[in-house]
């Protein structure tokens, strides 16, 4: 059993089970702080699918957890010689090998607290300590101080547990039931994307012939070592020792990394194709339930879908066709065409990733930023939450307010206020 321990001397337990080589450290952040699975559970324990929720929860969303997978990754290493009387503390400054960002979905700041929520959860399920604010392992020290006991070639490291997966979203929606009367309940929408986190970054120093356990952070360092290298046998001096693996290891990483960068770029630079829209007959208006205030679209091309009171100046700004309309398991996706500007209601794509970044109109288009999932009351009540197809987050107001502009939130309004009324003009 290998025991985590400040930096310093090997003793122990350690010892005993490897050799005095192999070591182990873990090193905490001031900037990430882990999620333990007690506090991870608190914020979904009253929530789970087909369960009841109410009106006041149409605009909200909570994360589930599809699928996890657990690596053993190293971020840091350099190939090391310890010759007879150089044996004791040695400072060596590693190599970066691959970097680690936390993000959820198209979030890699970590906004919002739906994010939040998705990475407790995710440690709650692996009985994890997993990193839930923005942090990188690139942002980490590359020195490791050691203490050597045997001379020989070792592996320095620092690596940590890459935690990766997929999620979907619950949402609150009307589900029809065996009698044939509708219920509103927690169900899973369809909105999903992918997650990335890691656990506290460890430390340490292994050679070729220890024994460490298999699958194991050490035994992913060990790999990197050229074990069977000429450098690895031959006399050398004290100091760094290339390793051949590490570095073709550390070239795929980063051409994985730049690949995945380019294709991120290329697809948020494709032009969208000018909608044929195909819009249901009715308008409607957006209201906030039981107020005068609703969605009214912008004039000027720099400004936002603002709460407004529908008056003789409106000119159809606050008025809304539901288009190119499809229903899956009872949720339906749609894009918003204003009749007043002629625009379908959007997220500005060079904002599309913030928490709270705000709604507006343009020009219509084959944009998944512009579909949106609606969910609805039970048959006889127009109430609705709306949540952007693209970002998956749901949308709400701040404050009741003339001219507060429509958000986006990733989990929703908790207050409620992500309820609006589809009213038919």
């Amino acid at each position: 059993m290998f025991l985590n321990r400040p930096v310093g001397r090997i003793r122990g337990p350690i010892a005993a089970a490897v050799s005095s080589a192999v070591a182990l450290t873990t090193m905490g952040f001031a900037t990430a702080q882990p999620a333990t699975a007690q506090s991870a559970t608190t914020a979904t324990a009253a929530v789970a699918a087909g369960q009841t929720c109410t009106a006041a929860d149409l605009g909200k969303r909570h994360p589930v957890i599809k699928t996890t997978e657990v690596a053993p990754t190293i971020t840091h290493f350099k190939g090391w010689f310890v010759t007879q009387g150089t044996t004791g503390s040695h400072s060596v400054t590693t190599n970066t090998q691959t970097t680690i960002s936390v993000s959820v979905g198209l979030n890699a700041n970590i906004q919002g607290s739906f994010a939040v929520e998705a990475l407790g959860d995710v440690g709650a399920a692996l009985g994890l300590n997993v990193q839930v604010d923005y942090s990188s392992t690139s942002s980490v020290s590359d020195t490791v101080n050691w203490n050597f006991y045997q001379p020989g070639y070792y592996g320095v490291y620092k690596g940590t547990k890459k935690v990766t997966g997929t999620y979907g979203s619950l949402n609150c929606n009307r589900v029809k039931q065996s009698d044939g009367s509708y219920a509103l309940k927690w169900a899973e929408g369809p909105d999903s994307g992918s997650y990335t986190t890691y656990t506290a970054l460890e430390e340490g120093a292994v050679r070729c012939e220890d024994k460490v356990p298999a699958n194991s952070i050490m035994a992913r360092a060990q790999v990197l070592l050229d074990c069977g290298s000429p450098a690895a046998t031959a006399t050398h001096p004290v100091g760094p020792v290339p390793s051949a693996k590490a570095e073709k290891a550390k070239q795929d990483a980063d051409n994985a990394a730049a690949a995945a960068k380019t294709a991120q770029s290329v697809k948020a630079a494709k032009p969208a194709t000018r909608a044929a829209l195909n819009c249901q007959p009715g308008a409607y208006k957006i209201d906030v339930p039981g107020k005068p205030l609703n969605w009214s679209a912008p004039l000027r091309a720099n400004d936002g879908i603002r709460l407004r009171e529908s008056n003789w100046t409106s000119a159809h700004l606050d008025n809304w066709r539901l288009c190119n309309v499809t229903e899956t398991n009872g949720v339906l996706e749609a894009t918003l065409w204003n009749w007043g500007n002629g625009g379908c209601a959007t997220i500005p794509a060079n904002i599309a990733n913030q928490e709270q970044a705000y709604l507006t109109t343009a020009t219509c288009g084959e944009d998944d930023l512009q579909r949106f999932y609606i969910y609805r009351d039970v048959p006889g009540s127009t109430k609705i939450g709306l949540q952007n197809k693209y970002t998956g987050s749901m949308l709400g107001h701040d404050r009741y307010a003339d001219g507060e502009l429509i958000r986006q939130y990733s989990s929703g309004r908790q207050d409620g206020t992500g309820t609006y009324t589809l009213t038919g003009v």
